[in-house]
C-alpha cells in the first residue's frame, strides 16, 4: 500500500480535501539513538524528490529518563504541481492528527498513544519492541519491568495498524544504528508519497557509514513492508537443562534453568544442592494440596527465587562475568567494530572491606571486618577501593581471572556460609507456615523476591525477610493467624517491602500485628572542627 493509496482510504472526515492534507510523522527517539539522524534523512530524500517539507525537534532531558521527539509534516504534492503556491505547514504535533508514529522504544511509543497522538482511525506505528528500562524499573526492590504485553496491547487497540520487531537486534545485524533500520521502516509503511530511491539518495548523501546505514535501511524497509500487522514477541530461551519425569510438568523449565544457572556459577555438586532443596519443598507440597490443584505454583517460586539467591553475585562471580568471550563479543557488536578495529574496555571497579572480607574464610574474614567495624565507631566511612581496570589488556584481564579462580575455593569463603544459613531459615519458615496451609506458605515463598542485587541493595533484602521471618512466621507468631490472615499479612509484608528500600513501610505494615520496633542503630558522634577562614 502507497501512501496515495494510504491516504485514499482514511476516513472523509480526516482527509478534509484528499491530497492537501500533510503526511505527519511523529518520531520518539532515546538519546544518542540517532532521531536527529533520521529526521534530516526523511527532509532530505523529500526535497529531493520535490516534496514541500519541515521538521521541528522537541529535546528531552538526557537519555533514559526521557526522550527527543522529532515532528515532520511532507505536503503530498510535488512543490512543482502548486503553481507557485507554498503549503502551510504546522510546527507542532497535535492530538489525534498524526498519520505515523515511530519509537525506538516500546515504551515511548506508549507513551506517545497516552498523550493523545496515536488515533484508530488514522495513526500507523511502528516501534522497536527493545526495552530500555527506566529509572524507576531499575530502581525497584521487586520486578519493577512493564508488561511488554501489556504494552503491545495498548498500541494495538489503539492505532490504525501496528508493525513491531526487535530494530535494535536488526541494527547489530547490519553493524549500523537503530536511526537507520527506522528510516528502512518509514519508507516501508507506504506512507511516503516518493520512491524508496530517494531515502536512499539521502543516505548516501550524508557520506558516513553508507554501507552499513543501506544495508539497516533494507532490513527496516523489509520488515516493516512485508507485512504490515507483524507484531513479535521476545523468544524466550529454553534451559540447556531438563528435569526428568520425576518432576511435575509445571515445574520441570523452572528446575532445569536453575541447574544451568548453579552448574555455571559454581559446579554439579552445588546444583545437586538446589534440586535436594526443592525435592523437600516438593514433598511438602505433594502433602499439603495431593491433588494439585494449585499447579505445584509453591514448588515452581520456590526453583525461582531459591536458583537466583543461590547464585548470589560476590566479587568472585564479578570477575568471572567481565571476562567472558561473550562479553567482550556482545561489546564489539553494540559499539559496531569491525573485525579489523580495536575495542578497549574500562572497567570500574568499587569493593568495599565488607565485600572483600566475604570473600576470605572464616578467622580472616572476621579480623578484617573487625578491624572496618572499629573504624566505623570513630565515624570513619566505609573503606572502599575505587578501581579503574582496562581489561581487554593482558595484565587486566589476568587480574580478573586470577580473582574469577577463586570460585573453586567460594564454597569456605564467609559469604558462601551466611549465605546458606539464611537460605536454610527461609525454607525452614517454608516447612513451618505449610502446617497451616498452601497459601500461606506460597506467600513465604514469594518472599524470595525481597533477595536480590549487590552490596547495600542485597544486605537491605536479607534485613528485611530476617523481619519478616521474625515477626510473622515464628511458632509464636503463627499462632496468633489464620490461614487466610497469615496469607495477607505476609503478602502486605512482601509488598511494603518491595516499595521501601528503608524498611519504614515494612516497620508499618508489620507493626499492626504487634511487631516491636526495629531496635535503634547507635552512630557515632563526629566533631569536625571548621576549618579558619585566611
Amino acid at each position: 500500500m502507497n501512501a496515495r493509496t494510504m491516504l485514499e482510504t482514511m476516513p472523509a472526515t480526516l482527509r478534509a480535501g484528499g491530497g492537501d492534507v500533510p503526511i505527519t510523522i511523529l518520531i520518539a527517539a532515546l538519546g544518542g539513538e540517532g532521531g536527529g539522524v533520521l529526521t534530516q534523512w526523511i527532509v532530505e530524500a523529500a526535497l529531493h524528490a520535490g516534496y514541500p517539507v519541515q521538521s521541528t525537534s522537541i529535546p528531552g532531558v538526557a537519555q533514559r529518563t526521557g526522550a527527543t521527539t522529532y515532528y515532520v509534516e511532507i505536503f503530498p504534492q510535488p512543490a512543482a504541481s502548486l503553481g507557485g503556491r507554498r503549503p502551510i505547514l504546522n510546527l507542532a504535533p497535535v492530538a489525534g492528527r498524526i498519520d505515523l508514529l515511530i519509537a525506538s522504544e516500546l515504551l515511548e511509543a506508549v507513551r506517545s498513544a497516552q498523550a493523545g497522538y496515536v488515533d484508530r482511525e488514522r495513526t500507523t506505528v511502528i516501534t522497536s519492541t527493545s526495552r530500555a528500562l527506566t529509572n524507576r524499573e531499575k530502581g525497584a526492590m521487586g520486578d519493577g519491568r512493564e508488561d511488554n504485553a501489556r504494552l503491545m496491547d495498548v498500541l494495538l487497540q489503539h492505532s490504525r495498524r501496528h508493525v513491531g520487531f526487535d530494530m535494535n537486534d536488526e541494527a547489530r545485524a547490519a553493524r549500523t544504528v537503530i536511526s537507520a533500520v527506522m528510516f528502512g521502516a518509514v519508507a516501508g509503511s507506504g506512507l511516503l508519497p516518493f520512491d524508496r530511491v530517494y531515502c536512499e539518495a539521502a543516505i548516501r548523501a550524508s557520506g558516513k557509514g553508507v554501507d552499513a546505514s543501506l544495508d539497516g535501511f533494507e532490513r527496516g524497509f523489509s520488515r516493516a513492508s512485508a507485512r504490515p500487522d507483524l507484531v513479535e514477541a521476545v523468544p524466550i530461551a529454553a534451559p540447556a537443562s531438563t528435569a526428568n519425569a520425576a518432576w511435575p510438568i509445571e515445574v520441570r523449565d523452572m528446575v532445569g534453568h536453575g541447574i544451568d544457572r548453579l552448574v555455571d556459577y559454581q559446579d554439579r555438586r552445588y546444583a545437586d544442592l538446589f534440586v535436594e532443596r526443592l525435592r523437600r519443598v516438593l514433598a511438602l507440597e505433594d502433602r499439603i494440596d495431593p491433588s494439585g490443584v494449585h499447579g505445584h505454583a509453591l514448588t515452581r517460586e520456590t526453583a525461582r527465587f531459591l536458583a537466583l539467591w543461590m547464585a548470589f553475585d560476590d566479587v568472585v562471580r564479578v570477575a568471572d562475568l567481565k571476562t567472558r568471550s561473550a562479553r567482550y563479543a556482545r561489546i564489539r557488536a553494540e559499539v559496531g567494530a569491525r573485525d579489523d578495529e580495536l575495542v578497549t574496555v574500562h572497567d570500574f571497579f568499587k569493593p568495599r572491606v565488607a565485600e572483600v572480607a566475604g570473600a576470605l574464610p572464616s578467622g580472616l574474614s572476621k579480623r578484617v571486618l573487625a578491624w572496618e567495624a572499629a573504624r566505623s565507631k570513630q565515624g570513619k566511612p566505609a573503606l572502599a577501593f575505587p578501581l579503574k581496570l582496562r581489561s581487554d589488556s593482558r595484565i587486566g584481564y589476568l587480574a580478573l581471572r586470577a580473582v574469577a579462580s577463586l570460585r573453586r575455593w567460594r564454597p569456605s569463603s564467609t559469604r558462601y556460609a551466611s549465605e546458606q544459613v539464611v537460605i536454610e531459615r527461609w525454607l525452614a519458615a517454608i516447612e513451618r507456615v505449610a502446617t497451616i496451609g498452601w497459601a500461606p506458605a506460597h506467600a513465604l515463598a514469594l518472599c524470595g523476591r525481597l533477595i536480590k542485587g549487590y552490596g547495600d541493595t542485597h544486605a537491605r533484602g536479607h534485613e528485611n525477610l530476617a523481619r519478616v521471618l521474625d515477626t510473622l512466621t515464628s511458632d509464636a507468631a503463627t499462632s496468633r493467624f489464620t490461614q487466610a490472615s497469615l496469607t495477607t499479612a505476609l503478602d502486605s509484608a512482601r509488598d511494603a517491602a518491595l516499595a521501601d528500600p528503608d524498611g519504614k513501610a515494612l516497620d508499618r505494615d508489620i507493626a499492626r500485628h504487634g511487631a516491636l520496633p526495629r531496635p535503634i542503630v547507635a552512630k557515632p558522634l563526629v566533631f569536625v572542627r571548621p576549618k579558619r577562614a585566611r
